[in-house]
């Protein structure tokens, strides 16, 4: 959500939708509205529908960056691509974790005559097309070296989701005027179902196509060494449909800068009149909040117990299950997440809506040692041939399934909390801010796990006549050419788990009582001095 989002609307007198008039010379003459609700209801959704598409649209165009940001550690760990360079490459995710930083400058820097949220969206998804077309050319040729460009792949990548977050903003603030006042609720539905929607292609899909083994089970009657797409020709169409959907909503898409614009919360004017120094100036007030300087290091420090759990699918790909299989997965697991968050509502709407959160907290620990254990026995289900039985799949399934109870109950009970203590008066800066230094809080310690494993893992030379006794990224290749075979004797994985489960058990004992006693402040502590 943009920084503002959520700020009061100034009704404009002069908008015939909105006040239901109709201008006759200089005079405004209220409609008579005499049709009956069904019909009004439905003349609203007429009113919308092609913002709603537009809308969706381009929350799926959002989504697909992402998606693709998704598969790239997939079709790396299949390259046995070590995990130093997997820390390096999920820097992309960051952007979205940390855009907060520049919305303020998109919401309030834009050329009025070509439109406040086209002055962000079009060069951003114009860059994004740009970035894909160019890679189009030149990533295949990347991943299928031993040696894969992680930089290069990091770099190009970041600037895809740098581009897609700042299209996010862009997107969100539109939504607010290009929807009517009515129907400007379906903007956070827009946006679920679309990014969801992106996702889902981007990585489900593409990892589906791409594959050989899945085309050739599914989808051809001669099988094939290679997929039906490959990353430059999946990249390449929608760099197409990026140039070619940019252009159209450039030329044909109107922005309606009267409709119930944005307003600062004393009345003053439209949002960011008063200057990217004032919106600034507002965020730093929130952080210095005694309250919510507590609130945020509790965000940041909360997920470390549950960094390995960034690992598990990495470490099944290193088993031998294949990349498709484990996203393919998501199939069945969407309906579920969708579900969720709506059954956990309920038992978070109260005044305490944290007790969920420490409740959940302590079975995503147990989850940990879960995970590690699925990981640990994966190798047993390996049948002779080198696949896997469905009755195993139906297990990391119900996994899976159980594993997103717990991190929902505590996602939506963070939400909700979010929600109870953000200040009415700037409650889309509050509510973004919060929510951004929660991602950010999931980012770094999973990029840290990812960086730590392998020097946590201690592999010996065993056979052949090398002298070299250790076995690392320097020596495996001295080893094996004397014949010799690096052996696993520890894995860092499973060292991180434990220290995760301790640094989650320390996190609870030092923060259980602080996160409660939050919940329980009068909401006039959590309010930002005007």
């Amino acid at each position: 959500m943009v920084y503002d989002a959520t700020r009061s609307r100034k009704k404009d007198p002069a908008n015939t939708w909105l006040n239901l008039e109709e201008s006759n010379g200089n005079n405004h003459t209220p409609l008579i509205d005499d049709k009956p609700p069904e019909t009004r209801k439905m003349s609203w959704w007429y009113q919308d529908r092609s913002s709603v598409l537009l809308l969706l649209f381009l929350y799926i165009l959002q989504g697909i960056p992402l998606g693709l940001a998704g598969s790239i550690p997939m079709l790396l760990a299949s390259k046995n691509v070590d995990y130093h360079q997997q820390a390096i490459f999920s820097f992309v995710f960051w952007p979205f974790s940390l855009k907060l930083l520049w919305a303020p400058i998109v919401d309030s820097t834009y050329f009025a005559k070509f439109g406040r949220r086209k002055s962000w969206l079009v060069p951003t998804q114009y860059c994004i097309g740009l970035v894909m077309l160019i890679l189009s050319y030149g990533l295949d040729s990347i991943l299928n070296t031993s040696n894969p460009n992680i930089l290069h792949l990091t770099i190009c990548f970041f600037i895809l989701n740098f581009c897609a977050a700042t299209q996010d903003i862009a997107v969100d603030g539109w939504a607010l005027t290009m929807l009517s006042k009515k129907n400007v609720g379906l903007a956070s539905t827009c946006n679920s179902v679309g990014q969801t929607a992106g996702y889902f292609l981007g990585y489900v899909v593409f990892l589906a196509l791409e594959s050989a083994d899945f085309c050739n089970k599914y989808l051809r009657s001669e099988p094939q060494t290679e997929g039906v797409v490959t990353l430059a020709s999946f990249m390449y169409f929608w760099s197409i449909v990026f140039f070619i959907t940019t252009t159209f909503v450039m030329l044909f898409k109107k922005e309606d800068q009267q409709r119930h614009e944005e307003v600062n919360e004393d009345g003053s004017g439209p949002v960011g009149t008063n200057g990217i120094f004032a919106a600034y100036k507002l965020l730093w007030k929130i952080i210095c909040l005694p309250n919510v300087l507590q609130y945020v290091i509790i965000l940041l420090t909360v997920k470390v117990g549950f960094a390995s759990e960034s690992l598990v699918g990495l470490k099944l790909i290193e088993s031998g299950i294949h990349k498709e299989s484990l996203a393919l997965l998501a199939i069945p697991m969407t309906p579920l997440q969708i579900m969720l968050p709506l059954l956990i509502a309920k038992y978070t709407s109260g005044p305490k809506p944290l007790d969920i959160f420490l409740k959940a907290f302590r079975w995503r620990i147990l989850f940990t040692m879960w995970l590690a254990l699925l990981v640990y026995i994966t190798p047993l289900f390996k049948e002779e041939d080198g696949t896997y039985p469905y009755s195993y799949f139906v297990f990391v399934l119900i996994t899976y399934s159980c594993h997103q109870v717990a991190l929902y109950c505590m996602f939506v009970s963070m939400m909700a909390f979010n929600a109870k203590i953000s200040d009415p008066r700037i409650g889309g800066t509050y509510m973004t801010l919060l929510n951004t230094v929660a991602n950010l809080g999931g980012n770094w310690p999973s990029t840290l796990a990812l960086w730590f494993v392998d020097d946590l893992t201690t592999n010996y030379c065993v056979g052949g006549k090398s002298e070299i006794q250790y076995c690392n990224k320097d020596t495996k290749e001295a080893c094996i050419a004397a014949g010799g075979k690096c052996d696993m004797s520890v894995d860092g994985y499973y060292i991180e788990v434990v220290v995760c489960v301790i640094l989650g058990i320390g996190w609870l004992f030092w923060k259980r009582r602080t996160t409660r006693r939050l919940q329980e402040l009068d909401p006039e502590r959590w309010k930002c001095p005007t």
